[in-house]
């Protein structure tokens, strides 16, 4: 009887080693299929999704809506299932964590964020990785309270006017900005703010507010048009265009003017997903949500990111 339990133990065991074995090198023929070496997160601060993607016209984002969208994967079931604040919505996408954040710039995220871990694992110069944001506020994305991490593992950075840390700036500028130090740095990690929408919209300015969507629709455009033109990053890049929050629909307490709850105004925001390996002109209506995306470039850059309680978004690669 010992011996028959030993023998079905030696086979499972056997098994599992060779499971793991053949997953690892699946994992490793398909990381050598990939071509991306290169990603982008471009934040459009603060949009509804009924002006966004779901407005079929298309006629506040149509460069995304008719020429874009037909380039990548775009989620139309994406959400902020956490706090719908900036710099909340922000930490969401860089730690793979919702939380309770400051939304002044003067708390810093509790777990350290993709930038942290890929700098430490692959021991790389903090140059290959940036954040560029016409918000002051958001330079907080590039450090975290974590004492084993605390101001270890940094990236660049440029935030508000002359890289303050603390000001707003006008989105021209920030383009500007983008094209000064990304094409020049040609970071392989990059994370992107523009704050047209959100600011038109807690003014009051609804021309504004559609105004400064599609300046920045152009501004997308034409970012990833240069990335297409640049002998570096061309056919190795992936952009993703996201949002940190939505806003209040019609009829539910101030309108567009507002964000902050769980109203699914607040909570829907859309993920428009451009590069090599992923399909085009696919439409994916599986629920994800923020915290999915670090989990999802630490998998395609290949390092671990414990911390985060994202979920890999295999859908959103052409290799499946």
């Amino acid at each position: 009887m010992r011996v028959k339990h030993f023998t079905i133990l030696s086979i499972l065991i056997a098994g599992v080693f060779l499971f793991s074995f053949k997953k690892t090198k699946q994992l490793k023929s398909t990381k050598n299929l990939l071509k991306t070496e290169y990603l982008v997160v471009f934040v459009m601060d603060g949009p509804r999704y009924t002006e966004t993607f779901g407005d079929t016209s298309y006629q506040y984002i149509p460069n995304m809506g008719k020429k874009l969208k037909k380039e990548g994967v775009l989620y139309t079931e994406f959400f902020n299932n956490g706090v719908t604040h900036t710099n909340p919505g922000h930490t969401a996408i860089t730690t793979g964590v919702y939380q309770k954040l400051k939304n002044n710039g003067t708390q810093l995220p509790k777990n350290p964020s993709f930038f942290q871990y890929y700098l430490k694992e692959k021991k790389a110069d903090k140059n290959t990785c940036w954040i560029i944001s016409s918000k002051g506020k958001l330079h907080v994305l590039a450090n975290t309270k974590n004492s084993e991490w605390n101001n270890q593992y940094t990236p660049n950075k440029f935030c508000g006017p002359d890289g303050n840390d603390k000001d707003y700036v006008g989105d021209a500028y920030t383009n500007e900005k983008i094209n000064e130090i990304y094409f020049k740095n040609h970071p392989k990690l990059c994370l992107i703010n523009m704050l047209g929408v959100d600011v038109n919209g807690h003014e009051k300015n609804w021309e504004g507010y559609k105004r400064c969507l599609k300046e920045i629709d152009q501004y997308i455009y034409q970012f990833w048009q240069k990335i297409q033109q640049d002998p570096i990053l061309k056919n190795k890049t992936a952009l993703w265009i996201t949002n940190d929050h939505g806003r209040h629909l019609d009829g539910h307490k101030d309108g567009f003017i507002s964000h902050g709850d769980k109203c699914l105004g607040c909570r829907k925001i859309s993920l428009l997903a451009l590069g090599p390996d992923h399909s085009k002109g696919k439409i994916i209506t599986k629920e994800r949500e923020l915290i999915d995306i670090s989990k999802t470039i630490s998998v395609l850059f290949q390092f671990s990111m414990p911390t985060s309680k994202g979920k890999f978004m295999e859908e959103l690669f052409s290799t499946n």
